[in-house]
């Protein structure tokens, strides 16, 4: 059965960016005949807003995209993601690192690497048990072993974007599971939770393509399978860049449901239908149409070890 999913962060409400990516998974779902479920992304407590939530779902249900069983929360779900760090410990897939920030882009500019503005350099394995790992600090974080992978090269199909490659490795390092804070990075919670719920497709913004690599690599280390991708156009400010809460993008205005919805599917290249149905009426003719657009979901490709 297609089950696809919408994760919103509560740091604010929904923002036209993300009605766009709601939109778009919600009619993938309808369109396959699947179930809509919606997470709530809420791992980063410090900064989510206590209203949001609930906010956000009546910013859905304004807009007719209500899912077809009650939201789940990350933050009620960290004995999962505890079990999960200890399986890719024990399989020697998992490790604790005592690497601050500025130690990593020290011993990176010793190499002549630089971090760019918003980028994060690749983690070198300071801490890898194969070269001495914490030798007597304190852990702050645990980060995933990239080098345990037959090949951290990782080569997929997005439904939109088309062949995707990344070499996880050299790109990216071994990342976060487990912050230093102690809260969970976001890489273990969406992979586990897509795996717990079933997920079998993830329709989602562009913006986050990049971490679908590092996903697919922690799937396999798990043995949970891969999902199909497939990420939406985004929704661009005035100077060009994307639409954020962390750019201060205005809450979606649902006190016009159609419209907001209307602007949204035009984002997604959908037709605006004549006459003025109903919210109902125009999410069916949406539904139909997308079918149209993306007439087959993609099958499920099975995890590799």
């Amino acid at each position: 059965m297609y089950i696809g999913r919408f994760a919103p962060s509560p740091t604010g409400l929904l923002h036209a960016g993300s009605l766009v990516a709601a939109l778009a998974s919600w009619l993938d779902a309808r369109a396959h005949g699947g179930r809509w479920l919606i997470r709530i992304e809420d791992i980063d407590t410090p900064r989510c807003v206590p209203t949001a939530t609930d906010l956000i779902l009546r910013q859905l249900a304004a807009c007719g995209l209500t899912p077809d069983e009650p939201p789940a929360c990350q933050s009620r779900r960290g004995a999962r993601y505890q079990r999960a760090l200890d399986q890719l410990t024990a399989a020697g897939w998992a490790y604790p690192c005592a690497c601050s920030r500025q130690r990593i882009e020290a011993e990176q500019a010793a190499r002549g690497l630089r971090r760019e503005r918003g980028v994060e350099l690749p983690y070198p394995g300071t801490c890898r048990p194969e070269r001495g790992g914490l030798r007597g600090q304190p852990a702050r974080a645990w980060r995933l072993h990239t080098g345990q992978a037959p090949s951290s090269r990782i080569d997929w199909q997005d439904r939109r974007l088309g062949a995707q490659s990344q070499d996880v490795k050299h790109a990216v390092g071994d990342f976060v599971l487990r912050r230093a804070d102690g809260l969970w990075a976001y890489q273990l919670a969406v992979v586990v939770d897509d795996a717990a719920q079933g997920v079998t497709h993830v329709v989602r913004g562009e913006d986050l393509a990049d971490n679908t690599p590092r996903q697919i690599l922690l799937q396999r280390a798990l043995g949970a399978p891969t999902p199909s991708y497939l990420h939406t156009p985004l929704v661009l400010a005035a100077d060009g860049r994307k639409l954020s809460k962390q750019n201060d993008a205005r809450a979606v205005d649902v006190s016009d449901p159609i419209a907001a919805l209307t602007q949204a599917a035009a984002t997604l290249g959908l037709p605006a239908p004549a006459g003025h149905p109903n919210i109902g009426a125009l999410l069916a003719y949406w539904s139909a149409a997308w079918r149209v657009l993306w007439p087959a979901a993609d099958a499920i490709s099975p995890s590799q070890p």
